[in-house]
C-alpha cells in the first residue's frame, strides 16, 4: 500500500480508574480506550494498520519536560491507599491518582515515543497512539485535568533531541486548552503550537487569560503560539474548517515542519458532555487529510480527551481512515461559519500579522468579542447550501435520540473506497509506479459525438484533431471515476480545451456539480461561465475581470515567473472555501504548460483537492514532465516540502478583493 499507518495500543493503560466519588473526574474511564479499539476492530481498520509495541518511558525521557521532584511525587502514589491517593490528588486541579497511574502514565508516554520512533525512522508513514492518561494539561511540576505526564510535549522534545528535528508543529484540537504544552514551548521558535478550545471569555476551564488569542508566545517564541478561543458552544464542522483555512494551513506551510504531532482530543465532537460542540466524526478525517502533505507525511496522532464513547470511537476511526488514505466522506452541515468563529479567527490573524508572511498584506483588525458586534456582510441565520442536509443536533437535541442520529449519520458518511485508487490513459510507460495504477483503454471520439457536448465554434479550432485524441483518453477515465471503479485519474492532453469538454461529458453521464480548476490560459465558453452545474476557477488567466460571476471566477495575477506562494495562499483563502461551499461530485484539475508553478506545488494542490468529492479528481496536464510528480500525489505518496512560498502584494490584494466580491455568494469566504 502507498500508505503505511502505525497503531499503538495496549491493555495496560486501562488498568487504573477512579476509586472514590469525585464527579469532576468520573468521565475519564478505561472504556475510553476499549471502545475506540473495539470500533477500529469492528470496521476492519486494525488489520490494515501496522501494530507497534509499547514500552515504559524512562526517567530520562520524563525529565525532558517534568522536574525530578514531581516525578518522585508521582512515583510515591504506587504504594498509597485510597485516602492517601485522594489527599494527593486534591493537591492538583481536576485529576485523580490510582496505584497504577504512574505505570500507566509511563506506558502512555512510551507508546507515544514508540510512534515517533517508527515515523522518524520510516518504519511507518504516520500513525495513531491510543493512550491513557492524556497529557496536554500537565506541566513541569503539576498534574492537571486528568493528565500526569505531557505525552505530546515530551514527544516534541524527544524528536528534537534524538532526531535533530528543528521545526515541529503541534496541532491541539482538544476542546480544552493544552496550557501545559503551551507553557513548555512558549519561548521556543522551533515548535509551532496551535490550539483551538472552548474559552467563553475565560469562563470555561482552565479559565486562563493565557488561553486567549493574545497569548502568542514570548521572546524568540513570539508568533509561534496560536490560540483560537471559541467563545460559544455548538461549533460545527465549518467553524473548524475556517480555522484551518485562514490560520493553520498557510501558517503551517510557511513554518515548514519536519514532524507533526496532533493532540487529538475528541471532546470537540458532537455529543461530548465536556465540549458541547457539534463537529461530526468525519470532520476529523478532513482535518487529518489537510495536514498530511506537510512534513513529508510524518504525522503522529496522539489521543487526548473524548468522553462520549460513541462519538469518540467513531472519530478515532475516521481519523485512522484518513491516515490510511481512504477517500474523504461528505461533510455534513451548512458551509456557513458562525459570527463568533469569524471574530476569533480574525483576532488571531490580527495579533499574528507581524510574524507571518501570509498575513503581511492583509487588512486585519482586532474585534472585541461581543455578540454579533459585526455581521461581516451577512446575517448569521442567513445561509445557503448546495444540497439539503439533515440538521446536526445541537443543544438539548444532542441528548435526544443521539444513538439513533449517529447510526443514521454514520451510514451516510461511511463510504467504500474503489478497488483501484488511480487510473491513467495514454502513453506514459516511462513513469514509475504504474503497477499501482489501472491502465484504461482509449477509445475513438468522433466530431459528431464530441459535437453533442461542445459548441460548434470550438471545432473550428486548428487543434481539433488533438482535442479528439485527448477526449479519447479522458472520457474513459471519467467513466471509471464516476462508476467508482477508480478513485482518481491522470492524463496528458495537448490542449486545455479538453477540460471544458471533460466537464460537459461528466454532466452528461450523471454528475450534478463539477469543480473545474484551470491553471493557465484557456477560453471558457459563455454557456460554461453561466452554468451552475460547473464551478470554474481559472488562475493565471488574462481574462477580463468584469466577467466574474458566481460560477466563473478568473484570478488575474501580475505577470511573473513564480506563482507557487500565491497559488498556495489562494488555495487556503479562496479555492478550498469556495469548493467546500459548492460540494462538487467531481473535481477536474487542468494544468497548462509554462505556468510559473513548480510541479511539487501542484502536487500539494492535488493532494488538497482530494479532500473534495470523495477523492474523485481527474488531472489533465499539458506538460508531460510533471505527470510523475502529480501521479505520486494521486496514489498517496509523501510529498516533499514546497521550496518557494513568496507572495506578491499585488496578487494578495487581488485575492482580498475577490473574496470581498464573492462572499455574498460563498459564505465560507
Amino acid at each position: 500500500m502507498a500508505l503505511r499507518t502505525g497503531l499503538v495500543y495496549n491493555e495496560q493503560m486501562k488498568n487504573y480508574s477512579l476509586l472514590w466519588d469525585f464527579p469532576l473526574c468520573s468521565i475519564e474511564r478505561p472504556e475510553r480506550l476499549s471502545a475506540s479499539h473495539e470500533k477500529l476492530k469492528y470496521y476492519g481498520l486494525l488489520e490494515r494498520c501496522i501494530p507497534l509495541s509499547v514500552r515504559e518511558a524512562t526517567e530520562e525521557e520524563l525529565l525532558l519536560v517534568h522536574s525530578l521532584d514531581y516525578i518522585e511525587d508521582v512515583k510515591s502514589t504506587v504504594s498509597m491507599n485510597v485516602e492517601e491517593l485522594k489527599t494527593f490528588s486534591y493537591n492538583y486541579n481536576d485529576v485523580y491518582f490510582h496505584p497504577n497511574s504512574y505505570h500507566c502514565a509511563k506506558v502512555a508516554l512510551g507508546a507515544t515515543l514508540q510512534l515517533v520512533d517508527a515515523v522518524m525512522l520510516g518504519k511507518v508513514r504516520n500513525g495513531m497512539a491510543l493512550v491513557r492518561p492524556p497529557g496536554h494539561h500537565s506541566q513541569k511540576s503539576k498534574a492537571c485535568g486528568f493528565c500526569i505526564f505531557n505525552n505530546v510535549a515530551i514527544a516534541a522534545k524527544y524528536a528534537k533531541e534524538k532526531y535533530g528535528a528543528k521545526r515541529i508543529l503541534i496541532v491541539d484540537w482538544d476542546v480544552h486548552h493544552g496550557q501545559g504544552t503551551q507553557y513548555t514551548f512558549e519561548e521556543d521558535p522551533g515548535v509551532l503550537y496551535f490550539s483551538w478550545h472552548r474559552y467563553e471569555n475565560q469562563q470555561f476551564w482552565p479559565n486562563l487569560k493565557d488561553s486567549d488569542y493574545s497569548a502568542i508566545g514570548k521572546g524568540k517564541g513570539a508568533g509561534f503560539n496560536v490560540n483560537i478561543p471559541w467563545n460559544k458552544t455548538e461549533m460545527e464542522n465549518v467553524d473548524y474548517l475556517a480555522a484551518f483555512f485562514y490560520v493553520l494551513l498557510p501558517m503551517a506551510y510557511e513554518f515548514n515542519p519536519e514532524l507533526i504531532l496532533v493532540s487529538a482530543g475528541f471532546d470537540t465532537a458532537i455529543g461530548d458532555p465536556e465540549g458541547e460542540m457539534c463537529a461530526t466524526p468525519e470532520c476529523f478525517a478532513h482535518l487529518t487529510h489537510l495536514l498530511m502533505p506537510l512534513a513529508n507525511g510524518k504525522l503522529c496522532v496522539v489521543l487526548e480527551g473524548g468522553y462520549n464513547l460513541r462519538s469518540l470511537s467513531e472519530s478515532v476511526c475516521m481519523t485512522v481512515r484518513a491516515l490510511l488514505g481512504d477517500p474523504m466522506p461528505p461533510l455534513v452541515g451548512e458551509i456557513v461559519p458562525c459570527v463568533s468563529a469569524i471574530e476569533s479567527v480574525q483576532n488571531v490573524r490580527a495579533v499574528h500579522q507581524p510574524y507571518w508572511k501570509f498575513l503581511k498584506y492583509q487588512d486585519v483588525l482586532i474585534n472585541e468579542t461581543q455578540p454579533k458586534k459585526q455581521n461581516f456582510g451577512f446575517d448569521e441565520n442567513d445561509s445557503e447550501s448546495s444540497t439539503e442536509e439533515k440538521k446536526v443536533p445541537t443543544g438539548s437535541d444532542v441528548n435526544q435520540d443521539f444513538e439513533e442520529f449517529m447510526d443514521s449519520h454514520m451510514k451516510k458518511v461511511l463510504i467504500s473506497a474503489p478497488a483501484i485508487r488511480t487510473a491513467f490513459a495514454g502513453c506514459v510507460e516511462k513513469l514509475t509506479k504504474l503497477d499501482q495504477c489501472l491502465k484504461v483503454e482509449e477509445r475513438k471520439i468522433t466530431i459528431e459525438e464530441a459535437g453533442i457536448l461542445c459548441s460548434a465554434g470550438d471545432y473550428t479550432h486548428p487543434m481539433v484533431e488533438h482535442l479528439l485524441l485527448s477526449l479519447g483518453k479522458i472520457f474513459p477515465l471519467i467513466d471509471k471515476i464516476m462508476q467508482r471503479e477508480a478513485r482518481n485519474g491522470i492524463v496528458v492532453s495537448s490542449t486545455q480545451l479538453a477540460g471544458v469538454s471533460a466537464a460537459r461529458y461528466a454532466l452528461r453521464i450523471g454528475a450534478n456539480r463539477i469543480f473545474l480548476l484551470l491553471l493557465g490560459e484557456a477560453n471558457i465558453p459563455i454557456d460554461i461561465q453561466e452554468d451552475e452545474k460547473i464551478l470554474v476557477l481559472q488562475i493565471n488567466g488574462k481574462q477580463d475581470e468584469k466577467k466574474l460571476s458566481k460560477y466563473y471566477i478568473p484570478v488575474c495575477w501580475e505577470e511573473d515567473n513564480e506563482w507557487d506562494g500565491d497559488l498556495l495562499y489562494s488555495f487556503c483563502e479562496v479555492i478550498l472555501p469556495l469548493a467546500y461551499g459548492y460540494r462538487p461530485e467531481l473535481v477536474i484539475l487542468v494544468v497548462g504548460s509554462n505556468i510559473g508553478i513548480q510541479a511539487n506545488t501542484i502536487a500539494h494542490v492535488t493532494h488538497l483537492l482530494q479532500v473534495l468529492a470523495q477523492g474523485r479528481i481527474l488531472v489533465i496536464s499539458q506538460a508531460y514532465d510533471i505527470v510523475e510528480t502529480l501521479l505520486n500525489s494521486l496514489i498517496g505518496d509523501a510529498l516533499s516540502a514546497m521550496s518557494s512560498l513568496d507572495m506578491k502584494q499585488e496578487n494578495t490584494q487581488t485575492l482580498v478583493k475577490l473574496r470581498q466580491e464573492l462572499k455574498k455568494h460563498w459564505r465560507l469566504l
